[in-house]
């Protein structure tokens, strides 16, 4: 690529662009949803805050990541193969994007399961008709079928996960800088101006969403994105140049929405609810009870995270046998911690 500016620029110039219009938008997003009474109730024992809240963060984090990679796309000149993901990654987000809002307009009822999951489909499908895709699996068919799942699995972990402030778009923070720095060396550019664009925005999001007097929430339209953003990104590079069992790797890039999904998907069926119905068996709000303060929550969150995102580095870069033991030990600690919180009485 021939630029005035070095490509690491580029990368840095993604993510300050972002956070830029995030940071600029959240309250201008925010007074709008104010004025249009467009607010989450604390309707139900299953919500945790106390006051009706803003939403609709997402759209300050929508035109944060696409407008960061418009703006960029004037400023550099992106390789044929690199602009087209990066249009269908845009189309896609749009799509679940569109959904999230829909949703968030229609609280406290909001859509049902079955629509979501169909759109998110759709969405997921659009990615496969551009070649973003599971490559490490054959009949293609079986490839594309786990690509769905991925997608689909990713968008609504994401949305699971944020039941708490700053939870949810810290996690895309840390996941999204992951795939720069997994993604870096190879130049698989689609990925990095994606991974980068990504990480501003929610970056810039973060603030207001942790503001006391300004507080504002993504909603389903930030939290959906994010997770199908992600998603699509994890398809984009290659993790086995040094070993096979690398492929992984986007397992614990993602691996703090993902427990929780798991999580609370088998305790309420354990309980002998649906797993698809709201409740607080999230890993988050168990810590929360056992007297842990939110933010010493979000960082130990955030600090799982990153040393999972470590461990997503290293096993693309050590052999075979270690990638291995990495897996089993991060594996056999998940299911400690798993073990220990499950005994949480959550009344």
């Amino acid at each position: 690529m021939k630029n005035a500016l070095t490509t690491p620029q580029l990368y840095a110039a993604a993510i300050g662009i972002a956070f830029l219009i995030s940071v600029l938008a959240t309250p201008a997003v925010r007074a709008v949803a104010v004025a249009m009474r467009w607010l989450d109730y604390p309707s139900s024992s299953v919500k945790t805050h106390k006051e009706a809240t803003p939403v609709l963060g997402g759209v300050a984090i929508w035109l944060a990541f696409a407008g960061s990679l418009v703006i960029l796309r004037f400023l550099t000149h992106f390789p044929t193969g690199t602009l087209y993901r990066l249009r269908s990654l845009l189309a896609g987000g749009a799509m679940v994007f569109l959904l999230g809002f829909v949703d968030d307009m229609l609280r406290p009822r909001g859509l049902d399961w079955k629509t979501k999951i169909v759109v998110q489909i759709v969405a997921a499908a659009m990615l496969i008709y551009f070649g973003i895709q599971v490559r490490f699996l054959h009949p293609e068919h079986l490839a594309n079928l786990i690509t769905i799942l991925w997608v689909v699995g990713i968008c609504n972990a994401f949305n699971i996960i944020d039941i708490m402030d700053g939870l949810a778009a810290s996690q895309a923070v840390i996941a999204a800088l992951a795939l720069l720095l997994i993604a870096l060396p190879s130049e698989e550019v689609y990925v990095n101006f994606g991974a980068a664009a990504l990480a501003g925005a929610a970056l810039g999001f973060l603030p207001w969403n942790l503001s006391r007097r300004r507080k504002i929430f993504m909603g389903d339209s930030g939290s959906l994105l994010l997770g199908f953003s992600l998603a699509g990104l994890t398809l984009g590079t290659d993790y086995t140049k040094v070993n096979n069992w690398g492929v992984y790797a986007p397992l614990f890039i993602v691996a703090v929405p993902m427990f929780d999904t798991l999580y609370v998907m088998v305790i309420r069926m354990m309980k002998g609810q649906s797993p698809f119905t709201g409740s607080k068996d999230h890993f988050a709000l168990r810590l929360e009870r056992m007297g842990f303060k939110r933010p010493q929550i979000l960082l130990l969150c955030l600090l799982a995270s990153g040393f999972l995102s470590v461990c997503a580095w290293l096993v693309t870069l050590v052999s075979a046998s270690w990638a291995v033991w990495i897996y089993l030990v991060v594996g056999s600690w998940a299911a400690i911690v798993a073990w220990h919180i499950t005994k949480v009485d959550m009344g």
